[in-house]
Parts: structure tokens; C-alpha cells; sequence
């Protein structure tokens, strides 16, 4: 696997969807909860996907109960939840693990091409990964890192 283009992740209503359909896109993979201390930064990450969405920018959120069970059981709940509270809009996808034997192919290779500090694994809720047009991870920020402050990032690579 070469870019995250070639990966496909299950929407909520559980068909696959290709990565590819977000070729050319920038894109801010992050892993989120419901039930999380950083929960509030759903409505940053809204703000920015509607700033920069006709620049080609995407937001896309992958709900995970990995950590203290954060998130909801069913994902229709976890939806209601981000669209009522937050007001979100961007791509949400079917929970998954992003650790582990069972973590989704996506985050191997997000982790493989951003390790965090003294692990490549994912530490909490809200790990945002940013990729550029070409499929290629340009950088990985921690889950305390609020989405104003990634917003000079996106625009240097929107150019």
C-alpha cells in the first residue's frame, strides 16, 4: 500500500467505500468519541472542513471505543449525537479500531507513515493525521492539539 487511496473503510451503513473517491483531496483522518474530555473539538473540525471544503479539503471522522469506551454502542446514536451537538457535517464512517489485532489496515498505514513519540500506536481519542493531495501522510498531531491550530498546515498544502 502506497497511499491511503488504496484503502477502502465501511460507511455507517455498512457498504465499503474506496479512499480513492478522495483523490486529489486534503484530508484530516481522525479518530473520535462521543463521550471524550475532547469532544468539543468536533466543532473546530467543522469549522475548518466548511472554511476549506470547496479548496478540496475533507474532514473524515472514524468513530472508536478503544479508549474507556468513549463511544456509543450503536452508530446511529454516535451520528444524532455529532450532527445535534456539533452541527457536523463532514464524512463519518463505521467504528473501528485503530489498535490492535483487529486495527482497520487505514491506521497501520497512518501509523507507519507518522509514528507518534516512543510508539507508533494511537494513544487517545482525537489523533488527527494530515494527507496531502497525493494520498501521502505530511504530518500527525496529538489528541490535544486543537483544530485552529492545525488550520496553517491545511492552507500551506491547499496552495
Amino acid at each position: 500500500m502506497e497511499t491511503v487511496y488504496d484503502f477502502t473503510v465501511k460507511m455507517t451503513d455498512g457498504n465499503e467505500k474506496s479512499m480513492r473517491e478522495y483523490e486529489g483531496k486534503i484530508l484530516l483522518i481522525v479518530n473520535t468519541a462521543s463521550k471524550c474530555g475532547f469532544t468539543p473539538q468536533f466543532e473546530g473540525l467543522q469549522k475548518l472542513y466548511e472554511k476549506y471544503k470547496e479548496q478540496g479539503f475533507v474532514v473524515l471522522g472514524f468513530p472508536c471505543d478503544q479508549f474507556k469506551n468513549q463511544e456509543f454502542s450503536n452508530i446511529d446514536e454516535t451520528l444524532q449525537f455529532c450532527q445535534k451537538k456539533y452541527g457536523v457535517t463532514f464524512p463519518m464512517f463505521a467504528k473501528i479500531d485503530v489498535n490492535g489485532e483487529k486495527e482497520h489496515p487505514l491506521y497501520t498505514f497512518l501509523k507507519d507513515q507518522k509514528g507518534g513519540i516512543l510508539s507508533k500506536n494511537i494513544k487517545w481519542n482525537f489523533t488527527k493525521f494530515l494527507v496531502d493531495r497525493n494520498g501521502k501522510v505530511v504530518e500527525r498531531y496529538s489528541p490535544t492539539t486543537k483544530p485552529s491550530k492545525i488550520e496553517e498546515d491545511i492552507v500551506s498544502i491547499l496552495k
